[in-house]
């Protein structure tokens, strides 16, 4: 599809865009006939708002799977999102420029750079204009609609998007092979699991899930595995597989390779704290 210094897309499906950003985060563009709606906006550096223009003359809408910061960075340059109300705080909490800026030149494709992005190319941190979105909500684009599900987990106002006429679900960072449950303002694993049945009711609807990490489509099945999981977890039967991520301890409930492909052959993981299990 298209290219530049700061991203690259490639066309999913006959309405659907994906573009990734310099560490490899990625968000979705879908059009409708009517209007387009930005699934997450990535971490921030480069005009992600001028990137976008050049795929789609439709007006366009961001709507956040949750407030991290590699899915909020073009808040910032739109001037305002739709959001679940839980997770404006961290959107405002990941909102620094140096941390945004971080991120991306965590990336392989920004360190081989000939002329590496610098703190100029960040988009500013900026008061945004935030719409809420909850659980069943629907996104009408003209003949394109996405039903929102709300899966509490890696954050409190975690949400996906259901496309039931192409039977995918774009997942954010919801359920994949790298689940991470032991940050700030991530759910217990108990509350977790929650989330997943009611995730699992609308299994019948799709077929695979797009993350916000990993070009590959994710399986349904994921969410089976996951629920697994969180049992084993709850029962201290999982491996407890002590490590650290974004530099932080933690513990996988399975072993896993260094490209986080479990041993047993398995599809999801999950990352958690001890204290972090039951709901307090």
């Amino acid at each position: 599809m298209g290219n530049s210094k700061f991203f690259e897309s490639e066309k999913l499906f006959d309405n659907v865009t994906v573009i990734a950003g310099l560490a490899g985060e990625q968000c979705y563009l879908v059009e409708g006939s009517e209007k387009a709606l930005l699934i997450d906006g990535l971490s921030g550096v480069g005009s992600l708002k001028a990137f976008v223009r050049e795929l789609t003359d439709l007006p366009v809408e961001v709507v956040n799977t949750h407030g991290h910061v590699d899915h909020c960075g073009a808040n910032f340059e739109f001037g305002e999102c739709r959001i679940h109300p839980a997770d404006i705080r961290l959107m405002y909490d990941h909102s620094d420029p140096e941390r945004r800026f971080g991120f991306a030149m965590s990336g392989a494709r920004a360190k081989a750079m000939a002329t590496p992005p610098t703190m100029a190319d960040v988009i500013p941190a900026c008061a945004v204009k935030t719409y809420p979105v909850y659980d069943g909500d629907v996104f009408d684009l003209g003949g394109v609609q996405l039903e929102v599900i709300g899966v509490p987990g890696h954050s409190f106002g975690t949400i996906v998007l259901l496309d039931r006429e192409r039977r995918v679900v774009f997942s954010g960072d919801a359920c994949n092979p790298n689940t991470l449950l032991f940050l700030p303002g991530s759910t217990t694993i108990e509350e977790y699991r929650e989330s997943l049945l009611h995730f699992k009711e609308y299994q019948p609807d799709f077929d695979v899930m797009y993350g916000g990490h990993g070009r590959n489509a994710v399986p349904k099945a994921i969410i089976d595995d996951a629920l697994e999981l969180c049992g084993e977890i709850m029962a201290g039967t999982d491996d407890r597989m002590e490590s650290a991520y974004t530099g932080r301890h933690c513990y996988y409930a399975k072993r896993f390779t260094g490209d986080f492909k479990r041993l047993d052959g398995g599809i999801a993981n999950i990352a958690y704290a001890l204290d972090g299990i039951r709901k307090k």
